[in-house]
């Protein structure tokens, strides 16, 4: 028996080949988006102490929302809590006592329990990510937490 060849397994090849090309591809990126390009080469971005303040919340139009407090001045973090509400698997609670266990090149806060919070700027955004808090979230529920982003000019976050 002779193997048939589907009519269009020719330009699904194509496409297949166009497409994973376009994803190898790198975008330009516009200067005073934290990347320089001197000499038309990437640069990584100037390390400096993390300072930012927010005492922010927001709920996305799924219902997906977070609330968060933080303070950090000279990459010294003076205060944080976040609450995460994911929508039909339950909730997060992140805080109470950390030790702070970095400085730089980002900031990085840990529990006894393992719970990790890492704070890095982006331009002018700050990331706050969470390892290894599920024992914090409602069972099952820390699967679906994504990062909360600051913006260190308003303060506000999403």
């Amino acid at each position: 028996m002779t193997a048939r060849r589907a009519p269009h397994a020719g330009w699904l090849g194509a496409l297949a080949a166009a497409v994973l090309a376009a994803a190898c591809a790198t975008p330009s990126l516009e200067p005073g988006v934290g990347v320089t390009r001197p000499g038309g080469r990437l640069q990584p971005m100037p390390l400096r102490p993390l300072d930012v303040r927010a005492d922010c919340s927001f709920t996305d139009e799924v219902g997906y929302g977070a609330r968060a407090m933080l303070d950090v001045s000279y990459a010294e973090v003076k205060a944080f809590s976040a609450t995460v509400n994911v929508p039909r698997r339950g909730s997060c609670r992140i805080d109470g006592e950390f030790a702070q266990v970095k400085r730089t090149p980002h900031v990085e806060l840990r529990a006894r329990d393992g719970c990790t919070v890492s704070m890095w700027e982006q331009g002018e955004q700050v990331t706050v990510a969470f390892t290894h808090c599920a024992s914090r979230c409602t069972a099952g529920t820390f699967d679906y937490v994504w990062p909360i982003i600051v913006d260190r000019r308003t303060g506000q976050c999403h």
